[in-house]
């Protein structure tokens, strides 16, 4: 085991690590070894936060997990999350599997090659694209080249790149905006042009991919395995039950909401976009408060906010029994540099949403923002009526002023 495996536990390596090693799972489960407890939260995070990286830091510099309890953590939480029997968990656990290997995949590729070399456990991009059988269908664009499939010598970091018509199809969606439908992207020899970024995005949707592959394992409930991680399986359901399905707030006030909130908003408002993690955590919100998919999108229709994008992924946050996936922890979104503790909130609430929560039930008096807006659409479709009235008199009489015309 090394630490590479264990930081991108579903490679074909890490896999035939845990397989060859003298370590017997049930085992590790029945001694509740650090493993189990990393898996277990894993599992807790991934849920609650988007991510599957440990609370400690980020592996393997500031995690205090070691090598082996950081990889063998993975097949721990598989079965983890197979044993909750809930389809939209075993969907959002993949994704945060896949949102944190891309996390660290840009901060490996980030990485200097002097640094490579000596001891940063790292991969290279074309070691990713080998992983997934995309070695041959991706080319970096040449500088000398834009129009054509990467003809000539690529850049170090090429800034754009060329994938076969079939991955991009299968690793991308329209539903992520309308720059990702194929008639509206450059096509040259059976192949789209994306850059380095849109790359990494498809990789994602194949990494998560792969750890959704095979899940829920068949377990029987209360023998083996199944019965020894009973009391962590119940742990998880509850913490769901507390945070996932109490309710909304279900009253939208911008005037009330939590910092980091506002300033991503505010960010997009000036036509910047959001990273990944800023947009998820927007839209999380928002869906937390009880605003619908279509509310989302007139909410944020003056914004950088792509409107299908914004369908998508509130589509994806939310059930039928409200909000599944709770907007990430303020120690979360500091990590990511979002929230910023502004006049100490932390100490107010651990999350966004129960930070609005408290000062919703503080307020005095609340205008809901949808009722603004309902009342802007009266008085807009009031005016356009009375507009139309008074063209239709004005006509009218002109028409009478031409009659009398024509009659003199």
């Amino acid at each position: 085991m090394d630490a590479l495996d264990a930081k991108y536990p579903f490679f074909a390596a890490a896999r035939e690590a845990v397989a060859n090693a003298a370590v017997s799972l049930p085992e590790l489960v029945a001694a509740d070894a650090p493993a189990v407890e990393r898996g277990r939260e894993r599992v807790e995070r991934a849920l609650m936060d988007g991510t599957v990286e440990s609370e400690s830091g980020g592996f393997p510099g500031e995690s205090a997990y070691d090598v082996q309890a950081e990889l063998l953590s993975y097949p721990v939480a598989r079965i983890l999350v197979s044993l909750l029997d809930s389809e939209p968990a075993i969907e959002k656990y993949a994704a945060a599997e896949a949102a944190t290997a891309v996390d660290r995949i840009r901060g490996d590729l980030a990485t200097d090659d002097e640094l490579r070399s000596v001891s940063t456990p790292t991969v290279a991009l074309g070691d990713v694209l080998a992983e997934f059988e995309l070695a041959d269908a991706v080319r970096p664009e040449s500088p000398r080249s834009a129009s054509g499939a990467g003809v000539g010598a690529p850049d170090r970091d090429p800034a754009n790149y060329w994938i076969d018509v079939g991955p991009y199809l299968r690793l991308t969606s329209p539903s992520w905006g309308e720059s990702w439908r194929l008639v509206n992207r450059a096509l040259a020899d059976g192949a789209v042009r994306v850059s380095r970024g849109e790359l990494l995005d498809a990789l994602e949707a194949a990494v998560e991919e792969r750890v959704r592959e095979g899940l829920p394992f068949e377990l029987a409930a209360g023998e083996g395995i199944a019965a020894e991680l009973e009391e962590g399986v119940a742990d998880l359901k509850r913490l769901l039950s507390e945070r996932s399905y109490t309710g909304p707030v279900d009253v939208v006030a911008p005037e009330l909401f939590p910092p980091c909130m506002t300033n991503l908003i505010e960010k997009a408002e000036r036509d910047a976009d959001l990273s990944p993690p800023e947009s998820f955590a927007l839209m999380a919100f928002l869906v937390g408060i009880g605003m619908t998919p279509d509310e989302v999108v007139t909410f944020c229709a003056d914004t950088s906010l792509d409107a299908e994008g914004i369908r998508y992924q509130t589509e994806y946050l939310k059930d039928d029994r409200g909000t599944q996936y709770p907007p990430p922890t303020c120690e979360t979104l500091a990590n990511y540099g979002i929230c910023h503790n502004e006049e100490d909130h932390m100490q107010v609430a651990a999350d966004p949403l129960a930070y609005y929560e408290k000062r919703v039930a503080a307020a005095d008096e609340i205008t809901d923002w949808r009722e603004r807006e309902a009342g802007n659409g009266e008085n807009e479709s009031g005016e356009a009526e009375a507009d139309e009235a008074t063209d239709g008199r004005e006509s009218t009489n002109a028409g009478e002023t031409t009659d009398a015309g024509g009659t003199k």
